[in-house]
């Protein structure tokens, strides 16, 4: 079948671009482009070219036409050796340019050997045109696809490293007065390590939290400045009173609580909730 000339974009029929916030480069699948094709770059991608496996250029935005590196073969030999197709194919590898959103989440332990959830969002954008080129080279597609969970997966043990890093040595406590170090830590490793496939890091936030929820909520009431013990009274009265239990207030102050014994049929219901000692049977 003789291949035809075509325009190369990352554009769908219906004007969508398939390099979408999730899509850090994108392969185009159609490898039998021929010399005279237009290879068309958006405003906020790079293009590689390549033919057989070599780079033959890198493009801003722009259109360009696709040109055979040689003179062209014709006739016959084209037929006897390439059986009819042109030896020149082409690839065309898309890199997104924008700025686009990576999270990693993963499990770290205190200094008490607690285990605390953390969750770290960055931004990234590939900068050059010489950074487009490492990306491509260095890391492999998914199908047609590199994204942003692939990064993800590739940055997760660094991220990990650098938190464990701080938080292993650190009271479960403390932990949130080093975030600012944290921080730190992890844009230094994770921007070294992303470099070295022409991703750069703009800026990270990270959020370290108990993975346990009943600690989560005891170490909230303690920056009330409750003591410890207290902490869990009161834990343990927010959950009676989930529960509309009314003895909540008495297990918040570590008090006991007394059922009333009254046997009077107009002796109010509620004097039954009261302590011993009090409502209108007092004294009798």
């Amino acid at each position: 079948m003789a291949l035809t000339r075509q325009v190369v974009s990352t554009l769908n029929n219906d004007g969508t671009d398939v390099m979408g916030p999730n899509v850090l480069a994108f392969h185009y699948p159609d490898e039998n482009l021929v010399s005279g094709s237009l290879l068309t770059v958006e405003a906020n991608h790079f293009a590689v070219l390549k033919s057989r496996g070599a780079v033959l250029g890198v493009y801003d935005t722009g259109q360009y036409p696709i040109q055979t590196p040689d003179k062209p073969l014709l006739g016959s030999i084209v037929t006897g050796f390439f059986g009819g197709q042109s030896p020149w194919q082409y690839e065309v590898l898309y890199v997104n340019r924008a700025k686009l959103l990576v999270r990693n989440t993963g499990i770290g332990t205190s200094a008490e050997m607690a285990e605390m959830a953390y969750q770290v969002e960055y931004y990234v954008h590939v900068d050059t045109k010489d950074d487009a080129l490492k990306l491509i080279t260095h890391m492999p597609f998914a199908k047609h696809f590199i994204g942003t969970d692939e990064v993800a997966s590739y940055a997760g043990p660094v991220v990990e490293q650098a938190i464990n890093q701080v938080i292993q040595v650190t009271p479960m406590e403390k932990i949130n007065e080093h975030i600012h170090e944290i921080v730190e830590l992890v844009k230094e490793h994770l921007g070294s390590f992303l470099g070295v496939y022409g991703i750069t890091l703009n800026d990270a936030k990270v959020l370290i939290l108990p993975k346990d929820e009943r600690m989560r909520e005891l170490i909230s009431l303690r920056a009330f400045g409750l003591s410890g013990l207290d902490a869990v009274r009161y834990y343990v009265a927010l959950k009676m009173a989930e529960k509309g239990l009314v003895s909540a207030p008495n297990a918040a102050v570590g008090e006991p609580f007394f059922i009333g014994g009254a046997t009077m049929g107009t002796f109010p219901v509620t004097n039954a909730l009261q302590p011993a000692g009090s409502g209108p049977a007092a004294g009798k």
